[in-house]
């Protein structure tokens, strides 16, 4: 057995997907299938535990049983009474587990309800690894954020259902996201901007070397729900080498096969285009030299929307060195102005 794989316990708050996928997905029947195989790709599973009472869920039985899960039998009471009494056992059972199966590195609570934020809390304060999987119009939006990574069901390859038009809230809070469609690359530069700046921080952390591997876990523990998926790509590496054919970074061969490490390109990147701008700017300047200070405002009348940080950088200041330090312009402070003078070579 693989001491590095990862061994998994499975939770599941059956009442909150079953009625979650009936309602939020037009009429779709939840089926533990897609989520077995995504685990299957993270670990070994090695405790499926559903929490429901099972008279209501009859029609389900059969599919947890072929998926070897343990149904968990809540019975029944009244209205919220018999709700939190599956939450309070399924809560209790998983920190139990915790200490019991010291083996066990991520647990996996399936539920959108914003009450198991506390029990994510504590398994991470207890070092184990949390992933949540949940519907993306009715989790709570207190509960991804507390989460290692989460999982929205319907974007599991094998879930095919139709988005309800109007979100369901999840109880006790507003709906994390609301259930529409994106409009197809909307988010193309938000997800540049993320990379880039996930990236140029890894860089000043890490003496430069940034495997693949790293820079995915660290955009999981800025936003744990991203997924390369949401944004039309079947695996993180096929997004990243689509970031490097528009130029947003370079990669090179790593220490590990399917592991590569991730850069900025030294030459010939969008950084370039922000480094013409910024020449553009400063040979309209008079006197032959532009203030620092003002040199933002002059582009961003040229470029509406730029923004150094879209390029890694934390600050205009640094922007500005950056092209100083490659021989784009020159930097030299002025008492007289009190601030930079920048001018081309």
């Amino acid at each position: 057995m693989d001491p590095s794989e990862d061994r998994i316990a499975l939770f599941i708050d059956f009442e909150n997907l079953a009625i979650g996928a009936r309602e939020d997905l037009g009429g779709h029947v939840f089926n533990l299938k897609p989520i077995a195989d995504a685990l299957a790709e993270r670990g070994r599973v090695v405790v499926r535990r559903a929490y429901a009472d099972w008279n209501l869920f009859e029609e389900f039985r059969r599919n947890l049983v072929e998926h070897h899960v343990e149904m968990i039998e809540i019975p029944q009471r009244l209205g919220s009474v018999r709700k939190n009494a599956a939450d309070i056992k399924m809560a209790v059972d998983a920190i139990e587990l915790s200490f019991e199966r010291e083996y066990i590195t991520t647990f996996v609570i399936a539920t959108g309800d914003s009450d198991f934020t506390p029990l994510v809390h504590k398994l991470r304060e207890l070092n184990r690894k949390v992933v949540g999987i949940g519907l993306r119009a009715s989790t709570s939006a207190l509960l991804p954020p507390a989460c290692d990574e989460f999982l929205f069901y319907e974007s599991l390859e094998g879930v095919e259902a139709p988005r309800r038009s109007r979100p369901r809230r999840a109880r006790g809070s507003e709906p994390a996201t609301e259930a529409k469609e994106p409009e197809p690359d909307a988010g193309a530069p938000n997800l540049e901007r993320l990379i880039t700046q996930t990236l140029a921080g890894l860089q000043r952390s890490a003496d430069g070397v940034v495997l693949a591997s790293n820079l995915k876990r660290a955009l999981l523990r800025k936003d744990p729900t991203f997924s390369e998926a949401d944004h039309g790509f079947r695996a993180f590496g096929e997004m990243l080498r689509h970031l490097e054919e528009r130029g947003v970074l370079e990669l090179t061969e790593g220490p590990a096969r399917g592991d590569p490490e991730v850069s900025f390109k030294e030459e010939g990147g969008q950084e370039e285009q922000a480094f013409e701008l910024l020449t553009r700017v400063v040979a309209k300047a008079k006197s032959g030299s532009a203030p620092l200070s003002g040199l933002k405002d002059a582009i961003r009348k040229i470029e509406p929307g730029f923004s150094e940080k879209a390029y890694g950088y934390n600050g205009f200041l640094q922007f500005s060195r950056a092209a100083a330090a490659r021989g784009v312009v020159e930097m030299d402070w002025s008492d007289e102005a009190d601030d930079y003078l920048v001018s081309l070579p």
